[in-house]
């Protein structure tokens, strides 16, 4: 219980937590920061870690500190670029046997399957649309190893994703995390931000149901 009130309390406050960090470790946040994201996106075994939120809270930490957005995106964009080919190589390597793979805390089949329905739904460019959703962000690249995706497509669509991901939302926090209604707010925002980035995961959950329904 302590623990999952830990973690509620960094997405809730996100704005503080990075504050401190940057007090405490000045430059080395980016690096900090960009581990956060790799972890994020390369590993199927983290997929809890914030995404969204932590990019648009980093976004707006740098308009009220010293650090500089354009450095943080970009080291940020490439953090993701890298998570995504790490996460399809492991996914190549192990393959099919994933799916024999017992539930946990923090691996659950339906993640699998989730991120299948979106395969299916938009192809390839599912790599690129994953990038906005929680969950499927990090076993999209994963499945696309799995599934033997041809790698000069899926890194086109990994660094087309990450760019617009990455940038999008920093840029968005580094513009309008300072206004007063945001600040004052910051964590009904990043609230906001995890239900809106998690809504097409539960539109397409819902709809797999309602057509599962149809044919039995």
């Amino acid at each position: 219980m302590n623990t999952l009130k830990y973690f509620i309390d960094i997405f809730l406050h996100l704005d503080k937590h990075l504050g401190e960090i940057v007090n405490t470790y000045g430059p080395s946040t980016y690096w900090i920061l960009a581990l956060v994201i790799f972890c994020e996106t390369g590993l199927v075994v983290t997929p809890f870690l914030p995404g969204d939120s932590l990019l648009f809270a980093a976004g707006a930490i740098t308009a009220a500190t010293s650090l500089n957005v354009f450095f943080l995106a970009g080291i940020l964009t490439i953090a993701a670029i890298i998570g995504d080919a790490v996460n399809y190589q492991i996914g190549k390597a192990i393959g099919k046997k994933i799916y024999l793979k017992k539930d946990t805390w923090y691996f659950k089949q339906e993640y699998l399957h989730k991120t299948e329905r979106f395969y299916e739904k938009y192809g390839g460019k599912t790599i690129i649309i994953a990038r906005f959703v929680p969950i499927v962000r990090t076993f999209a690249p994963f499945l696309a190893g799995v599934g033997q995706m041809r790698y000069r497509y899926f890194a086109t669509y990994n660094i087309i994703g990450a760019i617009l991901w990455v940038n999008s939302l920093t840029f968005a926090g580094y513009y309008f995390g300072a206004l007063p209604i945001v600040k004052n707010n910051f964590g009904l925002v990043v609230l906001a931000i995890i239900v809106i980035s998690v809504l097409p995961a539960i539109i397409e959950i819902i709809n797999a149901k309602r057509q599962s329904l149809k044919a039995e």
